[in-house]
C-alpha cells in the first residue's frame, strides 16, 4: 500500500513502527525524514553504476543489475537490523520519488508477513513541504529577536525560556554553530536541506497563535543560510534587548567556548582567518593571549575590536519596535534566571 503524507506533521507522526530511508547513504547523510533509519538498497557506489548503465547500455539491464543488487542488500538487513523484528512491525519505506527502491524493498518486506507500505512521492514529497514553509510561503509565527552583544548568554537563555513555557527556536543548536569565526562546534554542521528541514519540523510543532523567540542572526548561521520564510519575519520582528559589561561577557566566553581555548592548535589557526579583518600585528596578540591561557582577556579583546564594532554596524538601519531592555550583571545562574524571569514577560505581554 502507499501512504499519502501531505503535512509536516503527518510525517512526524505517520503511525509506523519504523520509518525506512532506502536510498543511497550520501541522499541520506544529506537530508531525510525526522526518524528515520537508514537501510540503503544501493550503496552510493552500486547506485552511480546502475545509473550510468541506465544511460550507456539500456534501461531494461540497468534494471536487471539493479534488482540484483536490491535482492543482495535487501537479505542482508533482513539477516542483520532487521532480523529481530516481531510478527506484527509496521514499516514505512521511501526512497527518493516513491519509486523501484522503495517498492522492491517494500514487498520484500511484504513477503516476510510484515505490514509495508511505502510514502507516494518519497523523499521529494516530504522535501516539498519543508520548501513550501520555508521558501514558498510567510511565516504563519509572529517572532521577537532576542538582540544583545557577543556573549550576552542569549542561546542559554533561550532554553531559560522554554523551561518557562515560553515558545522558541534555537538557531544555533539546529544550524550546529554558535553562529561567529569562532563558533564552529565537533562535527560540522547539517546540510543546508538538513537544516531547513529541522527549522520547519521546529516551527510546526509551534502555535501560530502566541510569538516564538529567537534569537537575532545575521541571514548566515556559520555556513547555513536562514530560509527566506523566516527571515523576512525576522527582518519585520520587535526586538527584545539584553546587555551585560564587558568584563561579565568576557567571563561567561571563556567558559562557554571551552571546548575550543582546550585545542591550541585549533584557536591558534581560527584566530589567523581575522588577519584580513584586524592585520597581522594585533592577531598576534591575540595568538598569544590564548598561548598563555589568558582566555578572558582574549575574549574581551575579541569582543572590544571586532565582534562588537561588527555587531553595531549591522544593528544601523534596523527596524521593528523594541518591546524592552533587560540590563544583566554578571551571568551566573542567578543572573541568567532573573533575566529570563523579565524576558518571558516581555514576550508573554506583546502576546497578548
Amino acid at each position: 500500500m502507499v501512504q499519502t503524507l501531505n503535512t509536516l506533521s503527518a510525517f512526524r507522526t505517520s503511525g509506523f513502527d519504523t520509518v525506512i530511508d532506502v536510498r543511497a547513504p550520501a541522499e541520506y547523510a544529506e537530508d531525510h525524514v525526522p526518524g528515520a533509519i537508514s537501510l540503503p538498497v544501493l550503496s552510493d557506489e552500486e547506485r552511480a553504476r546502475v545509473g550510468t548503465i541506465y544511460v550507456q547500455v539500456a534501461p531494461f539491464e540497468a534494471r536487471k543489475v539493479g534488482a540484483a543488487l536490491v535482492a543482495r542488500n535487501a537479505a542482508a538487513h533482513l539477516e542483520g537490523p532487521l532480523a529481530d523484528k516481531p510478527g506484527g512491525w509496521r514499516p514505512l519505506v521511501y526512497c527518493w520519488r516513491g519509486g523501484q527502491r522503495s517498492g522492491s524493498f517494500a514487498s520484500i518486506l511484504s513477503q516476510v508477513g510484515w505490514r509495508a507500505e511505502t510514502v507516494a512521492g518519497g523523499y521529494k514529497s516530504y522535501r516539498r513541504l519543508v520548501v513550501a514553509a520555508m521558501h514558498d510561503r510567510p511565516l504563519a509565527h509572529r517572532l521577537i529577536l532576542l538582540d544583545g552583544d557577543t556573549g550576552t548568554a542569549k542561546t542559554e537563555i533561550l532554553g531559560l525560556l522554554a523551561s518557562r513555557g515560553v515558545q522558541v527556536v534555537d538557531l544555533e543548536g539546529l544550524a550546529r554553530h554558535r553562529g561567529s569565526l569562532l563558533g564552529a562546534m565537533p562535527g560540522g554542521q547539517p546540510s543546508q536541506k538538513a537544516f531547513e528541514g529541522a527549522l520547519a519540523h521546529a516551527l510546526d510543532t509551534l502555535d501560530p497563535a502566541r510569538p516564538v523567540v529567537v534569537e537575532a542572526e545575521s541571514s548566515k548561521v556559520g555556513a547555513l543560510q536562514v530560509p527566506p520564510s523566516v527571515w523576512a519575519a525576522m527582518c519585520a520582528a520587535p526586538r527584545i534587548e539584553v546587555a551585560a559589561p564587558l568584563s561579565a561577557r568576557a567571563r561567561y566566553l571563556a567558559r562557554a567556548y571551552a571546548d575550543l581555548t582546550a585545542d591550541a592548535a585549533r584557536l591558534h589557526e581560527t584566530l589567523s582567518r581575522l588577519v584580513p579583518l584586524q592585520g597581522h600585528e594585533r592577531v598576534r596578540d591575540w595568538q598569544r593571549m590564548a598561548a598563555e591561557g589568558r582566555n578572558e582577556d582574549l575574549a574581551a579583546a575579541l569582543m572590544a575590536a571586532h565582534y562588537d564594532p561588527r555587531y553595531a554596524r549591522s544593528r544601523e538601519g534596523r527596524e521593528g519596535r523594541v518591546l524592552g531592555h533587560v540590563e544583566m550583571g554578571e551571568l551566573d545562574a542567578d543572573g541568567l534566571a532573573r533575566a529570563a524571569d523579565r524576558i518571558a514577560a516581555l514576550a508573554e505581554g506583546a502576546g497578548a
